[in-house]
């Protein structure tokens, strides 16, 4: 079982309520979102892994047993072309849980006319194997937002 924290702190909403068609409808892979507190603040790894893909919007850890969450700072936030994001990691990268990745603030995306909304996905999960998101919750960034099991036999814990 792969353990995801909260890659930021706000309110765990729901992939339902992610104003994208794409994330809402879970086209991309199962999961939450959180709707971040408005300040400037790190977005952090939400399991150890390694960074397999990195923009400054969006990024994308893929644990030991090959389990890829995807962090996405924001909607339609790659429309701003990188401007208000820090990117503190390089891809290939070993990462912690809780280690800063990009460094953000969700006021300024929303005062550029963009949802801060952040959806956290499960890549390539099949339906039923998340299990105690924290949807209508409190999180702080590190909290867990869900727990991953995947199909077949797995040992150990995250």
């Amino acid at each position: 079982m792969t353990t995801v924290s909260s890659p930021v702190s706000g309110r765990a909403v729901g992939l339902a309520e992610v104003p994208d068609p794409v994330f809402s409808g879970a086209m991309v892979g199962p999961g939450t979102a959180v709707d971040p507190v408005r300040e400037p603040a790190a977005a952090v790894a939400p399991v150890d892994g390694t960074i397999v893909s990195l923009h400054p919007h969006a990024f994308v850890v893929l644990d030991d047993r090959g389990h890829g969450v995807l962090t996405h700072l924001g909607i339609d936030t790659v429309q701003l072309a990188g401007e208000g994001f820090e990117v503190l990691v390089a891809k290939g990268d070993t990462v912690v849980r809780g280690q800063p990745v990009v460094r953000w603030d969700p006021a300024a995306v929303e005062a550029a006319g963009r949802s801060p909304v952040c959806p956290v996905v499960a890549l390539e999960a099949g339906a039923g194997e998340l299990s105690g998101l924290a949807d209508g919750r409190e999180v702080r960034a590190g909290d867990t937002l869900f727990h991953w099991t995947s199909t077949g036999t797995e040992s150990g814990d995250a």
